[in-house]
């Protein structure tokens, strides 16, 4: 089942970003990364045509309370949301707490591992605090960057699903999945690996 999301006064950190809320003053950050020809389609969206396009859009962000914006440098540079996932077919999770991710990145900052480190981020809020069974995250098939980040992230294979986008085309879209006692044992590997290294 899709558990209950709030992040209203929620802030998060990591090394290089913070995830907070997004704010009406974000407007002109938002529709200059939104607005960059082959963004939105990685995500099933047309790029924005003007600010009236990213301002409907933002108003949807701060009253779901769901998305958070990534600022990096003072700079908010793209969104990671906390969405539904389908309950209708996947009634396999009725009786588990779950979600799914989606997020998008400025083109002006791909391939710095950026998106992982936020996604990891949200994860551990979404299984330490809000105490989720089971984080879903999707891709297009084609779209080997988000698949690259989901890798990094340590989401598993669950199946294959068709999405209807937004543009009218509908899409094949990976779908992955994480539990909370997978992402917690990944967690504790990756801190014995950090702590032989510094022992080195």
């Amino acid at each position: 089942m899709n558990a209950d999301i709030d992040i209203s006064g929620v802030v998060l950190t990591t090394e290089r970003l913070t995830l907070r809320p997004w704010r009406p003053d974000d407007l002109d950050d938002f529709y200059e990364y939104a607005s960059v020809d082959g963004v939105g389609q990685m995500a099933g969206w047309m790029p924005h045509r003007n600010k009236e396009d990213s301002l409907e859009v933002l108003r949807r962000f701060i009253e779901k309370k769901r998305t958070f914006a990534l600022e990096y440098e003072g700079k908010v540079i793209g969104s990671l949301g906390i969405e539904e996932y389908s309950e209708d077919e996947f009634p396999e999770f009725a009786e588990e707490r779950c979600r799914e991710l989606g997020y998008v990145l400025s083109k002006a900052y791909w391939g710095r591992e950026l998106m992982p480190e936020a996604v990891k981020r949200v994860m551990e809020y979404l299984f330490d605090e809000v105490k989720l069974d089971v984080i879903f995250c999707g891709h297009f098939t084609g779209n080997r960057q988000s698949a690259r980040v989901q890798e990094k992230c340590g989401f598993r294979h669950y199946g294959y699903i068709k999405y209807e986008t937004s543009m009218g085309t509908t899409e094949d879209c990976e779908l992955n999945l994480m539990r909370w006692e997978e992402f917690r044992g990944e967690s504790s590997r990756q801190d014995k690996q950090i702590l032989n290294m510094r022992l080195l």
